[in-house]
This record gives structure tokens, C-alpha cells and sequence, in this order.
């Protein structure tokens, strides 16, 4: 909160002297991203832990920022127990972000999630400068989908042993039927992807392949095949975020990049009562980021997106709920270049999870890094050109209905 003081001092027709005291309030501030750390994405990561991992990654945001820990106010991380194979995960979490005696939560939910706290702990006026940070260490997790079968109801769900990717196959197979789009466009967005990741140091599953490849490699819940669904990839990512006031008293070693919007919702996770053709929380979150960074055609104000592509229906899917287009037209965008990195539509350069690996909780944080870099111009040869503001969106993937998204400015 900003507080504007206001003293006048006159005569009045008497000669008596009066005094104007006015005190004007307002709720306008900034939060900035000052500082990115991260490791770069790989299938599996045995020479490291995940404290060392996140250790290298907070290191390196602290010294974009020019900051130490000891001046950070608040640190906020994001982690799944079930994942990390231990309870109270926040008990974990100081040593390696140079953190002990400070402030620490953990959010169970995606790294964008954890950005909107940090985020709001600064605009609470309590502290200035917030850290969030989020990895994935999935190269220890033996089993994914009996980690993930955990999420289901217990009662109803669960003793059907409904796997996420059976899920997946079905509500593809309804959101193709009622769309119109097709199984080539969901190939082509493998071919896009996975392509784009070559131009990425980070893309651990970059590849030049072809549509034909995608549609015949081995089914795994009809019509999803193998090469539509993201692998996994081990990373760690620490982002510094700083008020307006504390940014200008940095010497930074590269220009803040400003959080426009912010939205996150979690919608009814129901199977039966769960929308299988509209991504309703993709909608509801973007909607919520939008109103608050004043935008009103994503599609034409806003220069690049990473959103969540963990299955390659879901990028259609995701396009149509967001506002990039009607339903039904997101495939024969993607099909004619319009998302490519010199279309109109610039959608997951850094080849999304299909290209880079699906992060577990730390999936969010990663689009978000890139859409910074590709506002810093730091994004080298899968740069958009003169990207000002982008979009960021992550899904946590079935059996949830729960996503975030943040709108980043230059």
C-alpha cells in the first residue's frame, strides 16, 4: 500500500489562515521477477539430489538478483509428499535455499501456485522480496501412475483402477469427437514440440519425427499413443521476486520482467460431473490473470504462451479454453504454422512437456522461466521476436482439475 500526503497552507477572505491535510491510498504496486535459477531438464539425474540440484538453482537465481538469502523475506516451496516419498516436506526445504529461521511453506500443487503466494506475500506489504521454488526428482519414482492412483476417490474411483493415462484416452476421445479436431493434429503438435526442444538446451526429448510416427507408436489408452504423452525429466527452479521499491534499489544483472495477472482454481475433480470437452479450469484461471493484467484478446495482446501440453490433446484442448481460438479450430492452427515460433500464435517454443519432460510440480515454474527469458531476449534460436508480454499456464495433470496461469511483461 502506497500512502500520498497532501499539505496546502492559504488565506481565506478573512485573512484567517487554513490548512488542506489530504492523505490518498492506493493499492497500485509491482512485483518482479529479478532472479532465475535453474537446472537444466534431464531423464534422469543419479550423480545429484534434489537438495543439490535446488542448491545450484538457488545459487544461481541469488546471483542474477544480486542478493543473498539473509535478505530474502519469505521462501515458498512447491512439493508433493507423495512424490518426494516423505510427509511435512516444508522440514526439507531451508538448508539448500539458504533459508533456516525464515519463513517457509510448502503448497502441494504446481509451481505457479507457489509464485501466486510469493507473489502475495509481497503485495501483503510484509516483505519485499519473496522466493518460490519447485523440482522434480521423477527419475526416483519407480511407479508413476500407483503414485498417481492416489489422487482418485477411494470409494468409487479408485477400486476400478483407473489409471490417469485410461482417463486421458477417454476424455481425448470425446473432446476429438465433439471438436472436430482430429488425431493428425494431435500428431502434429508431437511434431512441433518435440521439435522446437532441439533448439532448447533443455529439451530432453527433442526429436525430428513425423506425424506418421507419432500415430503409429504403440497405443497405450485408444486413441492415445506412446509418443503423445510427456516423459519425465528431473529439474530444479528458484525464482527471486522483489517490490517495485526494492527492485530499484538492486544493481541487477538483468531487467525485472513485471507479473501482469495471476489466476489458479481448482474445479470439480468429479469423473461424473467433470466437463470432458472444455478445460474449465484452464478457462476460469486465464480469465482471473487476464482481468487483472487488463487483457481482453489473448490471441492478439499477448506474444508468446507455454502451456501445459502433458498430453498433446490437451495443447488443443488448452488453446480453445484459453481464448487463442473458437472450438475446433485449435488442430488446423497448429497444422497450418500459426503456433510455430514465427507464427501468429506462438505456442510452447521451449518444445512444452512433450519436448522437455513433464516436471511433476515444478512443470509451472519451467514455462514460466522461458516465457522470462523470452521477454529478457535471452530465448536464442527459438527467440520470438519482439516478445513483450507472454503467458504462462500449467495443468496438474488427471485425475485433477486444477490450473494456474500468470501473465509476465517486459
Amino acid at each position: 500500500m502506497q500512502v500520498t500526503l497532501k499539505l496546502e497552507i492559504f488565506l481565506d477572505k478573512k485573512g484567517c489562515f487554513l490548512v488542506l491535510f489530504q492523505a490518498t491510498m492506493t493499492t497500485e504496486k509491482r512485483v518482479a521477477i529479478i532472479g532465475v535459477g535453474y537446472t537444466i531438464p534431464r531423464i534422469a539425474t543419479p550423480e545429484a539430489s534434489y537438495r543439490e540440484m535446488t542448491f545450484a538453482a538457488a545459487v544461481r537465481a541469488y546471483n542474477e538478483a544480486g542478493i543473498s538469502p539473509k535478505d530474502i523475506g519469505c521462501f515458498t516451496a512447491c512439493s508433493e509428499d507423495f512424490n518426494e516419498g516423505v510427509s511435512i516436506f516444508d522440514e526439507y526445504v531451508p538448508d539448500q535455499l539458504g533459508a533456516p529461521l525464515k519463513p517457509v511453506h510448502t503448497i502441494s500443487g504446481d509451481g505457479i501456485q507457489g509464485l501466486a503466494a510469493a507473489y502475495m506475500q509481497i503485495m501483503t506489504g510484509l516483505f519485499d522480496t519473496a522466493v518460490v521454488e519447485a523440482h522434480s526428482k521423477a527419475s526416483n519414482i519407480v511407479n508413476h501412475d500407483n503414485v498417481l492412483e492416489f489422487a482418485m476417490d477411494p470409494i468409487f474411483h479408485r477400486p476400478l483402477s483407473i489409471m490417469p493415462c485410461t482417463l486421458a484416452g477417454l476424455e481425448m476421445r470425446r473432446y476429438l469427437t465433439e471438436t472436430g479436431n482430429t488425431l493428425e493434429h494431435c500428431a502434429d503438435v508431437v511434431v512441433k514440440n518435440m521439435a522446437n526442444a532441439l533448439y532448447n538446451p533443455g529439451g530432453a526429448y527433442g526429436a525430428l519425427i513425423s506425424r506418421q510416427d507419432v500415430l503409429n507408436s504403440p497405443k497405450v489408452a485408444e486413441p492415445l499413443t506412446g509418443l503423445q504423452i510427456s516423459g519425465y525429466s528431473d529439474v530444479a527452479i528458484v525464482l527471486v521476486l522483489a517490490s517495485e521499491e526494492k527492485v530499484k534499489s538492486l544493481k541487477l544483472s538483468a531487467p525485472p520482467v513485471w507479473i501482469k495477472g495471476l489466476g489458479w482454481i481448482t474445479e470439480t475433480s468429479w469423473l461424473e460431473t467433470h466437463d470432458w470437452v472444455e478445460a474449465v479450469y484452464a478457462r476460469d484461471a486465464c480469465q482471473r490473470a487476464y482481468k487483472q493484467a487488463g487483457i481482453k484478446k489473448p490471441a492478439k495482446e499477448i506474444d508468446v504462451f507455454e502451456i501445459d501440453d502433458t498430453f498433446a490433446y490437451k495443447e488443443l484442448q488448452h488453446m480453445e479454453s484459453i481464448g487463442l481460438c473458437k472450438r475446433g479450430e485449435a488442430g488446423k492452427l497448429v497444422s497450418a504454422g500459426a503456433t510455430s515460433f514465427d507464427g501468429d500464435i506462438p505456442v510452447n517454443p521451449s518444445g512444452g512437456s512433450l519436448g522437455s519432460g513433464n516436471m511433476l510440480e515444478a512443470s509451472g515454474l519451467y514455462k514460466t522461466v522461458e516465457i522470462v527469458k523470452q521477454l529478457r531476449g535471452e530465448a536464442g534460436r527459438r527467440q520470438i521476436k519482439n516478445a513483450k508480454k507472454g503467458l504462462a499456464f500449467a495443468w496438474r495433470g488427471l485425475p485433477t482439475t486444477t490450473g494456474a496461469a500468470v501473465v509476465l511483461e517486459k
